[in-house]
Parts: structure tokens; sequence; C-alpha cells
């Protein structure tokens, strides 16, 4: 993705309105690598421009720095592939604001098992010619309903969509 002010502020705020966030490994490695040291510390890392700090922010509410990433996070627990459904079927039971779901894989399986209410992709406006496919090898279509659409000054567009029923 290309770092924008305006598009940071908006992931900040989406995390920030869940009550659980849903990493797969890849991504969950990514976060930490780049965030565990600013949860850490609590300061900004030499990378990080001013504007990231409520993003920053978030993170170090949902990470406890004395536990090991390879285990249990604060509030956080690792699941593993057939505890996936129970797990999420458990958290969206809760009451609250809802889940936050990020990776590739992790989309995958969680719309295979038809337990995502909303989607939220985020277009930018780069080419790029690599990278993962996203609900690559999906087993049946899932029809969407676009329900809002943003767009920053970047160029890059938020459109969210609601399974169609």
């Amino acid at each position: 993705m290309i770092p924008d002010e305006e598009l940071h502020r908006h992931a900040a705020n989406n995390l920030a309105q869940a009550d659980a966030l849903l990493f797969g490994r890849v991504t969950y490695e990514m976060m930490e690598a780049a965030w565990r040291p600013v949860a850490r510390t609590g300061e900004g890392a030499d990378w990080m421009a001013d504007w990231m700090e409520p993003f920053a922010r978030t993170r170090r509410r949902n990470m406890s720095c004395q536990v090991p990433w390879t285990g249990s996070i604060g509030n956080a627990e690792l699941v593993r592939g057939h505890q996936l459904a129970k797990a999420v079927q458990q958290l969206k039971r809760q009451s609250g604001k809802g889940l936050f779901v990020g990776g590739v894989k992790l989309p995958l399986a969680l719309t295979e098992l038809g337990l995502i209410d909303e989607y939220e992709f985020v277009v930018q406006p780069r080419l790029v010619g690599h990278g993962p496919t996203l609900f690559a090898g999906l087993s049946k279509y899932v029809d969407l309903k676009l329900v809002s659409r943003l767009e920053f000054g970047s160029g890059a567009v938020a459109m969210r969509y609601e399974p169609r029923t």
C-alpha cells in the first residue's frame, strides 16, 4: 500500500471500533515486526511518520509486551485450522461492535465458512504485478451488495460490501 495519512486514520478508526482483531499468520507476523517495537517503547520508530501515531496507539492498546508473540498476547490467542469456525462463532455471539479480519488466507477460510458479514476492500492506485490474489481458490461465488464507498485524496478507494442473501 502507499503510506497515506488519511488512509492510516481510516485504518486506525476501523481497528479501534473492533472488539477483536483476527489476523492470519503472515499478516500477524508482519504486524508484529512493524509495530511490536513501537508497542514496547511507546515511542515511534525511525520510519514512522507523526500521522501514524493514532494507529500506533491502537496497536499499543492491543498488545502486551510481557508475553512472547509466539503464544498468547494480551487478550489474543492462537487458533489453528479446525478450531477456527468454533472460535469465530463464539466471538460473533458476544455482544459488541464486531470483529476485524486481516490477511489473505484467513478471510478466504472465513468466507468458505460463511462467517463474514461485511467486507471492506481498499483499492490502491498502484499496479504491482505480483503478490497474493484475494480469495484465490474460493469454492463458490459470493454475491455482494455495495453499502458504502469512501474516496481518499491519494486516489485509494475503500468499498464496503455485505453478502447478498
